[in-house]
């Protein structure tokens, strides 16, 4: 639960089951599945009306990646896999409830019907239930029945999505809604000396996070800080490292660990200008009603890793880019 002077009443958890994928725009389709195929190591499972799907080897679903081309890079849509049918009704129907309008369709690639609809800032969210399992074809079967594929892929070859980070001009709006709306549980938050929420960590699961929102410190609505992927060790951040130079990839910040969370980073620029990040090594969140911890901005500034220095783009830069407005 949020700390006193920022409460909140959340859902009952449990009617949403996670993050399914995400959807980014890319003013250069081609280009930017080159990278996410080849560099990242993601595999593309189908292509139609200039949308390309993507997966990685341990996904359950079909895809946790959509790249759609557009004029300007972004993220197009967060879609959240509900627990059932009857939760998907459920959530909708509160969500009309608290007047928050939609609109359902008749789903996509890999999944049923959907609900769609925005949070706070702009940014559109879609719940499912209705999903196909991947199923490898033979050649790609793996030995072991409980991995969904073989291992050894091009590149970095992530595992699966692991998070997204939206940026927010009201942090606290965002996640309240996120919250009360959706069940998710904020695990840390950012509080600035004036009182205000900065950035919020929220999951759905055991997850140390799978939701971000930060502060956009340009005041805009409905864009992306950056999706993560997740990788098994941190050697395989490191080799991230080498292989995001061999394949072009632009290295924002090199390899190191965040204060928040734990986890060990790289963060680059996919061809379409999106910020992604390889990640691994947050700890399980096993505590069923966890506090919310709440950082100070004075301890955000003692640093928010250690290992290297944010540079100035951390702060500055989300897509779509807004710098010359």
């Amino acid at each position: 639960m949020f700390a006193a002077s920022h409460s909140v009443s959340p859902r009952t958890p449990g009617e949403i089951a996670h993050v399914g994928h995400v959807e980014l725009f890319t003013p250069c389709l081609d280009e930017s599945t080159r990278c996410f195929v080849d560099v990242l190591g993601l595999r593309e499972v189908h292509r139609h009306d200039g949308s390309v799907y993507l997966r990685g080897e341990s996904e359950y679903e079909l895809y946790g990646l959509k790249l759609t081309a557009a004029k300007q890079p972004g993220v197009g849509h967060v879609a959240l896999r509900a627990r059932s049918a009857d939760a998907l009704a459920h959530v909708v129907e509160e969500l009309a409830a608290a007047g928050i309008g939609g609109e359902w369709s008749d789903g996509d690639f890999g999944h049923g019907r959907a609900f769609r609809f925005r949070d706070p800032d702009g940014h559109v969210l879609e719940l499912y239930w209705e999903s196909e399992r991947y199923q490898p074809a033979p050649a790609d079967r793996p030995a072991s029945r409980d991995r969904l594929g073989r291992r050894g892929g091009p590149g970095v070859a992530v595992r699966r999505l692991d998070h997204v980070n939206l940026l927010a001009a009201d942090v606290q709006a965002a996640a309240q809604f996120a919250a009360r709306q959706l069940g998710f549980r904020v695990l840390d938050q950012i509080e600035e000396d004036d009182g205000s929420i900065s950035g919020a960590w929220l999951s759905l699961g055991m997850r140390p996070l799978e939701l971000i929102y930060t502060r956009d410190h340009r005041g805009a609505h409905d864009r992306l800080h950056h999706v993560a992927f997740w990788v098994d060790t941190r050697e395989e951040v490191l080799r991230a490292a080498d292989i995001f130079i061999d394949g072009g990839v632009p290295i924002e910040i090199a390899p190191a660990q965040h204060t928040i969370g734990r986890s060990f980073f790289l963060y680059g620029f996919e061809p379409g200008g999106n910020r992604i990040e390889v990640t691994t090594g947050s700890d399980l969140v096993l505590d069923p009603d966890p506090p919310t911890r709440m950082w100070t901005a004075a301890e955000r500034r003692q640093g928010v890793g250690w290992g290297t220095v944010f540079p100035p783009s951390w702060r500055e830069y989300g897509t779509p880019d807004v710098s010359d407005e």
